[in-house]
């Protein structure tokens, strides 16, 4: 993408009603108003809300508004001319419970009161198969407990993805830990029992990985045993 694009769509992003775009200063010294009123400051009803974290074009939080209009989707990411293409789709369409959120996912838990989230979407992360990028994988033990702070009691957490190895890590890790893996498979679309949503929503990579005939992994799990 050229940069006159993207700072075309940087623009259009500052005038959608969608797009929450806070300073990163601001929110790490406490200075972010939504966190704990989503439901009622920003999407004005008691719906549950569902987080689509490296949402890139904003498909899965598209697709998954449509599909459930009774939730609240946010996507979130730092990178506001990928999901300009989601937030554009959605004023559009006039879909009222999906918005995005551009920031860096650590800072995830400085957006969201305790148990203010009632679900998960991780879509097809970069695995960060580097040692020393471990940090920066969206699965580690950090993110996790971050993933829980701001998760209400039970709620679920979904893996999606085309590595094998962030699969096995991420199994590896939860079985560990004692967190409940509600469903894991190795190749959604090689089997009968993958949950609906998981194959009849594809993201732009993920139909490139189906043409290249990857085969596409995905887990359900619950982190409430996950230590503090």
């Amino acid at each position: 993408m050229g940069s006159k694009n993207k700072l075309k769509r940087f623009r259009e992003n500052e005038t959608f009603s969608n797009v929450i775009q806070p300073e990163r200063n601001d929110v790490i010294s406490g200075g972010f108003p939504l966190k704990g009123t989503w439901r009622s400051g920003f999407f004005k009803n008691e719906n549950p809300i569902v987080l689509e974290l490296g949402c890139g074009k904003g498909e899965y939080s598209v697709n998954l508004a449509r599909r459930y209009p009774g939730k609240n989707f946010i996507g979130v990411d730092i990178k506001g001319a990928r999901f300009w293409r989601g937030a554009k789709t959605a004023l559009e369409e006039g879909l009222d419970n999906v918005a995005f959120l551009r920031t860096q996912i650590e800072l995830i838990d400085l957006f969201f009161d305790r148990g203010e989230v009632d679900e998960i979407w991780i879509t097809f992360p970069d695995p960060q198969i580097k040692y020393k990028r471990t940090k920066h994988r969206l699965t580690n033990a950090e993110f996790l407990g971050k993933y829980k702070t701001v998760l209400r009691e039970g709620g679920f957490v979904h893996l999606k993805t085309d590595s094998e190895f962030m699969h096995g890590y991420t199994l590896g890790l939860l079985h560990g830990a004692g967190c409940e893996v509600v469903y894991a498979h190795h190749d959604v679309y090689g089997n009968d029992y993958t949950p609906e949503e998981v194959t009849a929503i594809q993201t732009f990579y993920e139909k490139q990985y189906l043409e290249q005939q990857k085969p596409i992994t995905y887990i359900k799990f619950r982190i409430n045993n996950l230590p503090e």
